[in-house]
């Protein structure tokens, strides 16, 4: 049976894992002894119901260890997927966790091929190619959203592999083969048309969520229906009624430094739009700070019971979160046992119901159901949230 090593169990990882093992021998590997504990007592909390259910059930050759010898060990493919980080000060993806993993790998076996899960820059396979002087290593990038991350491995849009020889072709019919429903396409390209493919996916996304964000900043400042105007834009077929909503601004793991790492690439030459999407996000945060601060709250309390440790770090609510207490307002923030660092300074509080009687208003991204007894603290700029239930 075909082996698989699969490096790195956060959502991307853990959910290829979970995937892969269905039909192959799959040993995951992380530093994070916790995770490792989960993956291998079959119990994960705070990642989506149908991963659960699916780690949960039976008929998976996975186990996860925290020895990398022991993951790559007779390997045929090994999956990078540890997170690649934004250096803040050069706006460019830190690679060296994968870099180090590839070498690793192919010190360990020269025939091993290395697929990148991971973002990377528009031509980093091609130079660690050079590099480490093997074609055994090709770019697979996923196209996963947050707190969906297993569904859409098993009902993808799109197989891409920035290889077009056999391997890939052959990886690509491995990944295939473990999905469910329709026919897959798939799209073999050369490395570097696939890591622009990544790039320039996310940053279309970003730029559709600015663009309905600014659209709704227009309507809080003029007084007017956002959900009016959304529904009449979204007929035209062009446009579409998907992804649509306003929100606190793009977030997560991939958006905020995908554009940013994309917008450092257009760095000589003539560019425009990436430069003002980023811009765009940040115009959003201090609108929506001064919004909230106009309304005089006392205590402001952000409910994000879904956050993962590995995306607070970027999250939309960061922005907001730091942009209050700047001014004094107190923020307590709702989140659950399975939450990230305190990255926010933020007061955390744990028990729902507490959260609800200290907070004078309630900031939610989209309104949850949990929250319908205390529906007149709500602010959220979610478009099904009936207009006027809320603080306005």
């Amino acid at each position: 049976m075909t082996r698989i090593a699969v490096i790195g169990l956060g959502n991307v990882g853990l959910a290829n894992a979970v995937l892969l093992a269905r039909r192959y021998s799959v040993v995951a590997m992380d530093i994070q002894t916790e995770r490792v504990s989960m993956v291998n007592s079959r119990s994960y909390p705070g990642v989506e119901t149908l991963l659960s259910d699916a780690l949960d059930g039976s008929g998976l050759d996975l186990r996860a260890t925290t020895s990398f010898a022991d993951a790559v060990r007779d390997a045929e493919y090994v999956l990078i997927a540890t997170q690649t980080d934004l250096d803040p000060e050069t706006n460019k993806l830190d690679t060296n966790a994968i870099e180090a993993t590839i070498k690793a790998t192919l010190t360990a076996d020269p025939n091993t091929v290395v697929v990148i899960r991971s973002t990377i820059p528009v031509g980093f396979v091609e130079k660690c190619r050079v590099e480490f002087n093997s074609d055994r290593i090709i770019f697979c990038p996923e196209f996963l959203r947050q707190d969906h991350a297993y569904f859409d491995c098993l009902h993808p849009s799109r197989i891409v592999v920035g290889d077009r020889s056999e391997k890939g072709a052959k990886f690509a019919r491995l990944l295939a083969d473990c999905c469910e429903g329709k026919e897959v396409p798939i799209l073999l390209t050369n490395t570097s048309e696939a890591e622009a493919v990544k790039l320039f996916s996310n940053s279309y996304l970003a730029i559709r969520v600015a663009f309905f964000n600014e659209l709704d900043s227009f309507a809080m400042s003029h007084g007017i229906d956002t959900a009016q105007i959304i529904s009449g834009v979204s007929l035209d077929p062009r446009i579409g009624k998907h992804y649509n909503a306003p929100s606190f601004g793009y977030g997560g793991n991939c958006l905020p430094k995908d554009t940013k790492q994309l917008l450092t690439d257009f760095a000589n030459i003539h560019h425009a739009l990436m430069e003002a999407v980023v811009a765009s996000n940040q115009s959003r945060t201090d609108f929506l700070v001064e919004s909230i601060l106009s309304l005089e709250p006392n205590i402001v309390g952000i409910y994000r019971p879904e956050t993962s440790g590995d995306t607070w770090s970027n999250s939309a609510e960061l922005g907001i979160i730091r942009g209050l207490m700047n001014q004094g307002v107190s923020v307590v923030l709702y989140e659950l046992p399975a939450g990230g660092s305190n990255t926010h300074q933020a007061r955390i509080i744990r028990d729902l119901a507490t959260f609800k009687a200290e907070s004078d208003m309630i900031l939610c991204d989209r309104y949850a159901p949990e929250l319908h007894d205390v529906a007149h603290k709500i602010w959220t700029r979610d478009i099904n949230f009936p207009r006027g239930s809320g603080v306005s």
